[in-house]
C-alpha cells in the first residue's frame, strides 16, 4: 500500500495514525519531495472522479485563485499536474484501487 500526501495534513496525519495504530503496513511518498506526474494522476482518475481527486477547497486552490477561471475537467487535471498541493489527501494506492481522502468508517471497512 502507498500513501501519498505530506507529512503537515491533518488528514493525511489521521491516515497514518490508523494505519499505525492497525498495524497495518505502508509507504509514505511525500508530494514535497517526489512530485506525482501525468502518468499517476492518470493511473488514479481511471479509479476517482477529478472532482473527488482536485482539492477545491486548499489554500493552494484560494492563493492561485483558481475559482476565477471555472476550470474544466481538463483544466483541473493541467493543474493537477502543474502543482501536488492541490490534489486531496491522502491518496492511498490500495491492492487494485485508489482512496482518496480520510474516513476511518471508510477505512475501518477496506483495510481492517
Amino acid at each position: 500500500m502507498k500513501v501519498y500526501g505530506i507529512k503537515t495534513c491533518g488528514s493525511v496525519r489521521k491516515a497514518i495514525k490508523f494505519f499505525k495504530e492497525n498495524n497495518i503496513e505502508f509507504e509514505f511518498i511525500d508530494f514535497k519531495k517526489a512530485k506525482v506526474g501525468k502518468d499517476e494522476i492518470d493511473k488514479w482518475l481511471e479509479k476517482v472522479s477529478i472532482d473527488t481527486l482536485f482539492n477545491n477547497r486548499g489554500t493552494k486552490y484560494r492563493t492561485l485563485k483558481l475559482k476565477e477561471l471555472n476550470l474544466d475537467d481538463a483544466g483541473k487535471k493541467e493543474w493537477l499536474i502543474k502543482e501536488n498541493m492541490l490534489i486531496k489527501r491522502p491518496v492511498i494506492e490500495y491492492k487494485d484501487d485508489v482512496v482518496v481522502a480520510f474516513s476511518e468508517e471508510k477505512y475501518k471497512s477496506i483495510f481492517v
